[in-house]
């Protein structure tokens, strides 16, 4: 992974221009919805990218979603999706 795409917990992403996340009831799933098309997002990736306000930490997403399943250990599975979101310009790092 080059530098450019690589992500820390501490680091805040949010959804990049010209990009909008909505849940789409057709898909019955969350979608990355661009003036080209539309990519259809499985249940974890749809929950990640919904807390990805440009507010919150990847540190905090993680929490939020350990919580909210019930789960542990979840911090290098999130970095791992954020750093493809990332390549594929689907996000862009806040800070």
């Amino acid at each position: 992974m080059s530098k450019e795409t690589t992500i820390s917990a501490s680091q805040v992403v949010a959804i990049a221009k010209p990009y909008r996340l909505q849940f789409e009831e057709a898909q019955e799933s969350w979608v990355l919805l661009y003036p080209e098309g539309m990519v259809k997002l499985n249940g974890p990736a749809g929950e990640i990218l919904k807390r990805c306000d440009g507010i919150k930490s990847i540190e905090t997403v993680v929490g939020e979603l350990e919580a909210a399943f019930e789960q542990t250990g979840l911090q290098q599975d999130v970095i791992s999706f954020c750093e493809i979101a990332l390549q594929n310009r689907w996000i862009t790092i806040s800070r």
